[in-house]
Order: C-alpha cells, then structure tokens, then sequence
C-alpha cells in the first residue's frame, strides 16, 4: 500500500513516489494535488496503477497524474507518461523501444470536448432555453447504444476513418474554420481503415452524430467570470456570453478498437519478453507490427471522434437556427476541441494522455518541427492563438462550473498537459446506489437549470456529489502553471444521455 509516507513534496501543488519505492520501477511517479486533495487519492488503487505505469519499457522521466486522477482500467484516468519511439526494436529485450498501450489510451478512444462559441449574451436566447434544449435533444441523439436511423456503408465508414471531421467538412457539414480550431485539425493523418476490425466498424456505422452515455454532454452555457481579459479577448470570449460545450467520444467503435487490441497486446508480449504488473496494461513495443497496427487504428477511432464531434456541432448549428429563426447559422463558431484519451508522437515521444488534454503553450519557446519528424512533434494551433497559447477545455460534472485555461511553457514539466475534468470521487454503482436522479434534477432546476435527459439512472450515475469539486481540480493546474485560467463557464441547460 503506497501511503503518504512514500511521497517527496517537491511542492505545494507536486508530489513525488521516488523510483525507489518499488524495486521493478524504472522511472519516478509524480502527482498534481494540493495537500487537502491529495487524501482523496489514496482512497481507491489509482497510485498503485500509477506506479505501474512506471514499469512500462521505455518509459522516460516519470510517469504521472493529474489532480482530477482516479482509477481506471490499467492506467489510472489523468495519467500520462511518454516512451521512446525512435530507438530500433530489440526482439526479444525488455529494454526494446518504448511501448504503446491499449489500456493506456482509454476504451473511448479521443474522448474529448468541444466548445462552440455565439455572438449573443445568455440573456438574448433565455426566454427560448428550454425549446433549444429540446431541439437539440430531439436532432442529437443520446445513450448507451443510441443511434441515427441512417447507417453509414463501410466504405463511407472508411472515409471518416482516415480522413476524421475533414470528411464532413467536405460534404458540407461545416465549414474550413471548424478545422483550424480543432486539435490535428480534426485528423490524424497516419489513420488506416485496413487495421479497424468489422465489429467495431459495424458499431460505428449509425453513431457519427450522437452523444453516448456516461459522462457525455451537451451543455448550453454561460461565461460567469473572466479571470484573463487579454486571453479571453484572443479567445473571442465575453462577459455572459452563450456557449455550447460537446463532451463525447468514439462511441462503440472506439470500445471495440481497444477490446481488440487489448487482447492482441495479450497474446504477443511474451513474444517481446515483456512482463508487467497489470495485464490491463498489456503493450507492444511502438515500432513491432502490433504496435504500429494499434497507432493506426487508435488514429482511426480519434478521426471518428472529432467527426462525431463535428457532426454534432452541425445539428446544434441547424437546432439554433430553427429556434431563432436566423437564416444565418454560422453564429455558432468553434473555439477549439480537444481530444483526451489518446497516444501522439510529440517531441520524439510517444505520449500517451488517458484523461488528460493536451496544452501546449505560445509559440516563443517552442522547438520547431524538423523535416525528419514525422507527423510534425508540434501540430500546429491556429496562429490567431500563438501568442497565449492553445485553449484548454476543461468540462465539469453535471450542473457544475467547466472551465477554459491556456497552454503554458512551464507545463513542459507534465509533457503539455493538463487535467480533463473533475474526477471521480464515487464509482457508478456507489452513486445509484447513493444517490436519487428525481433529487438532482429538483436541484438542478432551483439554480434555474435546465435538464434534459432519458433516463434518471444517467443522472443519479453522474450527479455532482459523485465528483471532485471541479473549481478546487482546476486550481491545482492553474497554481502549478500547467494552464493558466481564462474564464469559468456555467450551465443554463444540460442535454444528457441514458
């Protein structure tokens, strides 16, 4: 049992487990949490799954979590860790280049966020709230399995997968600007089709366009309090000005990329000599066929992602113009989107972030891509950002504040990264268990918030009081520099799935 004993304070808002704590540790593991946080997370096995990230071969630094970490599968959620990805394979040797790793990504592939951006203050639009709520409920749908009535044909399938939001783009379902202001610009290009086994193709044939369960959302929000002024005029953002933010991901496909590779990893690491505390971390090195075949598909569940994503923002972009009556629906712009469950080449490295985004910092210090590196170590933020940094979305839990931070040089410490969310405090089961959905939607409309939702079991599963204070999460990285505030965003109505 790691206690807190075993931890170096390096500072107020960093902890350290030294490489000598665990005798098969080839790396330190370092924690983001102040010190009233910090005993949160002894209470489930997420440093005891952090250690073990340490273990991975080729693993460089340190591995480490987010304040927002609690447990998952292998890794723990807001772990992230980078291995080496340009040293030759050495069949045979546990020291061979550094690994990737299914369970290390996350089930829901490029789970992530976006947020769209209105010219009109939340006052303008709240007298018609709750028939946008309903609007875009009825276009988007959600829940566990939920589908559009049309289902892609694989080849279409394929498409998405390769060329990710970009394909819709090309077919109409936004425009060129949705895509500079979308992380890889909505594709990773490095995507194959060939690697997607049929079984997740077929469960993602209806599913581009809709929202899931779990903790997936759509939020129509407010901007309550702006904290930089500089970076939110950058940001285009202003004093109770109507968002909406997107939380969803790769959907069934996504699942199904990582069931399938996860049982691979399985089956081929004896070949590589590779032996692990967790088999839930079960890897391949980056450059085996194993891995590359997974680099490629996990890209394709990324692609499908940002493509769900962008498929969404074009309902919600139709649902707005219906209710407004505003032939001129293009109002709706996208601030940025944001993956968070993913493996990138950056810097050399392969980094994988498993609720964890990406933040990268103003371009002054950034080291520039060479011609040698492929795909580029630093893909590009749109230039109209460079100077503050790239946009940091960080959603909260329902009927709870979100936030959007920028990307800062100091956060080079923690491989550019930032926390996803608030972080659960109370598992699924606990809080049905726990917990009244019909108390949490009575609570949720005495602050004047709007619930729509299918099922009461989704929100019992998902209620605030299942989550770490997302204010307290969002202050620890602000406090440690990884990302600076800009504005605290808070809901007008939440539109949920089962």
């Amino acid at each position: 049992m790691i206690a807190k004993n075993n931890l170096i304070k390096i500072s107020d808002y960093l902890w350290e487990i030294p490489k000598t704590f665990r005798s098969d540790m080839r790396v330190p593991a370092r924690i983001y949490a102040s010190e009233k946080m910090l005993e949160s997370v002894f209470k489930d096995k997420s440093l005891e799954q952090l250690v073990n990230l340490t273990t991975l071969p080729g693993i460089e630094k340190y591995a480490l979590v987010m304040p927002d970490v609690h447990e998952g599968y292998g890794s723990p959620i807001g772990g992230v860790f980078a291995t080496r990805a340009s040293d030759p394979l050495r069949q045979g040797s546990s020291e061979a280049s550094g690994i990737i790793s299914p369970g290390a990504v996350g089930y829901d592939i490029n789970c992530g966020v976006r947020l769209l951006k209105s010219d009109v203050s939340a006052d303008e639009i709240k007298n018609r709230l709750d028939d946008l709520a309903t609007e875009i409920q009825r276009n988007v749908p959600s829940g566990l399995g939920r589908g559009r009535k049309i289902k892609l044909s694989v080849n279409e399938l394929d498409k998405i997968l390769e060329n990710g939001a970009q394909e819709l783009i090309k077919q109409g379902y936004g425009k060129k600007e949705d895509m500079e202001n979308c992380e890889a610009n909505g594709r990773l290009e490095w995507a194959d089709a060939n690697e997607v086994s049929d079984t997740a193709k077929n469960r993602g044939r209806d599913q581009v366009g809709t929202l899931g369960s779990g903790n997936h959302f759509l939020e129509i929000q407010k901007v309550e309090e702006i904290f930089d002024e500089n970076a939110a005029k950058i940001f285009g953002l202003f004093k109770n000005q109507a968002v909406v933010m997107i939380h969803t991901g790769s959907r069934g496909l996504g699942h199904q990329i990582a069931t399938d590779y996860i049982r691979l990893m399985l089956q081929v690491m004896p070949k590589y000599n590779i032996h692990l505390p967790d088999k839930e971390l079960a890897c391949a090195p980056f450059n085996s066929p194993e891995g590359q075949k997974f680099f490629k598909a996990m890209a394709c569940g990324a692609n499908f992602a940002w493509a769900n994503r962008q498929m969404i923002t074009h309902y919600i972009r139709e649902s707005w113009k219906k209710v407004f009556l505003n032939e001129n629906n293009e109002n709706l712009e996208v601030l940025y989107d944001v993956a968070h469950n993913i493996a990138k080449l950056e810097d050399g490295l392969l980094v994988h972030r498993k609720g964890a985004t990406r933040a990268f910092p103003p371009s002054a210090g950034r080291s520039e891509p060479t011609a040698r590196q492929s795909p580029p170590s630093h893909p590009e933020i749109p230039k109209k950002y460079k100077e503050i940094g790239q946009p940091v979305i960080i959603p909260g839990s329902m009927g709870t504040a979100s936030y959007i931070l920028h990307g800062t040089e100091k956060g080079k410490e923690a491989f550019y990264s930032s926390c996803h969310g608030a972080g659960r405090t109370m598992s699924r089961h606990q809080a049905l268990k726990t917990l009244k959905g019909q108390e949490i939607i009575k609570n949720l409309e005495n602050k004047n918030i709007i619930v729509k939702c299918y099922s009461i079991r989704g929100i019992a599963e998902e209620a605030p009081q299942a989550y770490k204070d997302i204010d307290e999460v969002v202050e620890i990285v602000h406090q440690a520099n990884l990302s600076k505030k800009v504005a605290r965003l808070v809901p007008l109505a939440v539109i949920k799935g089962e």
